[in-house]
């Protein structure tokens, strides 16, 4: 069975591009997207914005693992148009992104070859102008501590590489913390807290959560 990734590239906020081919205008607008119906909401802001235009030819990728593919032609010749912009996605290795291109007709026809390059050009375009995230799953750590131990455990997990203490819960018996930690920071967290609290310190799952980190940082 493959195991579930953990870091993922994607876009951190909308983008556009445009490009005129023989006075075919594309416009190309890509997007973060987390679910099937954030990618078609943001479609359908597109369409509504361009209503005049011939052809708005969409393409996403989504979830962690990018299982999640779907292009569409609007019109076009069978695969001149969602397949391309599909493939540029996937060559720049990113998910959870939509991309739409709004094709206004400049009276020329381009021809398969012609198409085929224009989509994805338009999509290249786009996201080269777009900013990217690194976004890198973090388990989620439930520590129970007695109000004594409490404030020394939060110090030292927040000294941690790759380890957040999000929140902290101020209880009538003590004190929970909210830990996220990446996959292989875990073990560190739980060593930590039993050395400080001489195993008395409760450790339990929480819920696993995703954060972005600028493209190139760890």
């Amino acid at each position: 069975m493959p195991s579930r990734p953990t870091r993922y590239l994607t876009l951190a906020a909308p983008a556009a591009a445009e490009l005129e081919v023989k006075r075919s205008r594309f416009v190309c607008d890509v997007a973060p997207a987390s679910s099937e119906e954030e990618a078609r909401a943001f479609v359908e802001h597109v369409r509504s914005g361009s209503r005049d235009a011939r052809h708005h030819c969409t393409a996403y990728v989504l979830g962690a693992d990018g299982a999640t593919q779907r292009g569409n032609d609007d019109g076009e010749p069978p695969g001149t148009a969602g397949a391309p912009m599909l493939d540029v996605l996937r060559g720049r290795g990113l998910t959870d992104v939509v991309a739409v291109v709004t094709r206004w007709f400049g009276g020329t026809l381009l021809g398969t070859g012609g198409l085929i390059r224009a989509y994805g050009d338009a999509v290249s375009l786009a996201l080269d102008s777009a900013r990217l995230v690194v976004r890198k799953l973090r388990e989620g750590v439930l520590v129970d501590l007695d109000h004594a131990a409490g404030p020394r455990v939060e110090h030292a997990l927040r000294g941690l590489a790759d380890v957040d203490v999000t929140e902290v819960d101020y209880l009538p018996r003590g004190v929970r913390l909210h830990v996220l930690a990446a996959p292989g920071a875990v073990a560190e967290v739980e060593r930590v807290v039993a050395a400080l609290t001489s195993g008395g310190g409760r450790i339990s799952p929480g819920r696993p959560s995703w954060v972005d980190a600028p493209r190139g940082r760890a």
